[in-house]
């Protein structure tokens, strides 16, 4: 296989790619010979503004390896421009190939002072963005029966952090999302799979570094650059990755994780059934030893990147 060009002859549309981890994926999958549909309507962190110049960097640098590239500034956050972002990819390209569903905004707040906006606006970019854009490309999948999904989720929704109930929210409901897309369109040879990248980069940059703790926690984080995000990415969208569906994967500095689903862990039952106080008095403590930890995203990451 030329690994250089798993990619050529595809059309590859990376939503939030103006920066960050998507750029990456965006100039990998240029450099493994697919064509580009940059999407990023160049917004601050938390989904505000909007500019065409983020994405003109990505690019102009495709343009200038060699690649080809095409800039396309809708927002996910709506059926009707995501369409648009799709349509680019037919009007400039005459087909799609890949969808990569990355942009994302952040709105981190504790639960309990989280307004419904904050709520709202993450939602519609994360989740509702990934169904949309999906659900747009689907049609043209199913036509020519080929195409390859990738999903950035997170380990906030995956195991857990503080003040992100609308991002981990979100990123869980993508992973679901992914699996039923796996499961409808397997039938034409439709593959679905997610990632739960790990990187530096402007959603990370909010971490608090007040402490020497925390700063020699951002430091570590600081090793791990989007880029090496970006290999997951092209092979789960090359044919190398035919076989795999339905997957979700982390990638962390020089280190690729498969993650667990879920799945029963133990189970009792009791042929008459069940009252209140029989769960109380035998079930929960049959259960409770194999019971979930309330741990964080770091907890279950404790060691250093490799």
């Amino acid at each position: 296989m030329n690994e250089t060009r798993m990619l050529e002859g595809k059309v590859a549309v990376v939503t939030g790619a103006g920066g960050g981890i998507g750029r990456e994926i965006a100039l990998a999958m240029a450099l493994a010979g697919a064509r580009i549909v940059i999407n990023d309507i160049g917004a601050s962190l938390s989904g505000e503004g909007a500019s065409a110049s983020p994405a003109e960097q990505t690019r102009q640098i495709i343009l200038q390896r060699g690649g080809e590239a095409v800039i396309n500034t809708d927002s996910v956050a709506d059926w009707v421009s995501a369409q648009r972002i799709i349509a680019a990819a037919l009007d400039a390209f005459g087909r799609v190939d890949i969808v990569v569903n990355n942009a994302g905004i952040l709105r981190d707040v504790i639960f309990h002072k989280m307004s419904p906006e904050d709520w709202l606006a993450v939602i519609n970019v994360h989740l509702n963005g990934s169904f949309f854009t999906s659900r747009a490309a689907a049609e043209h999948f199913r036509r020519q029966e080929s195409g390859a999904y990738v999903h950035m989720t997170s380990t906030s929704g995956l195991i857990g952090n503080f003040g992100q109930a609308n991002y981990a929210a979100a990123k869980l409901g993508i992973t679901a999302l992914s699996k039923s897309i796996a499961l409808d369109m397997k039938r034409y040879n439709v593959r679905s799979n997610c990632i739960a990248p790990f990187a530096w980069s402007r959603m990370t940059s909010s971490i608090p570094a007040e402490t020497p703790e925390q700063a020699a926690r951002v430091a570590k984080i600081q090793q791990m650059t989007p880029d090496k995000n970006a290999p997951m990415a092209v092979f789960l969208a090359s044919e190398a990755a035919r076989e795999v569906t339905g997957q979700v994967f982390a990638t962390r500095h020089n280190e690729i994780f498969l993650m667990s689903q879920s799945r029963p862990i133990r189970g009792i039952h009791r042929g008459e059934g069940w009252t209140p106080a029989l769960i109380a008095e035998h079930a929960w403590p049959a259960l409770k030893d194999a019971k979930q930890p309330l741990d964080r995203s770091g907890e279950v990451f404790s060691w250093d990147p490799v």
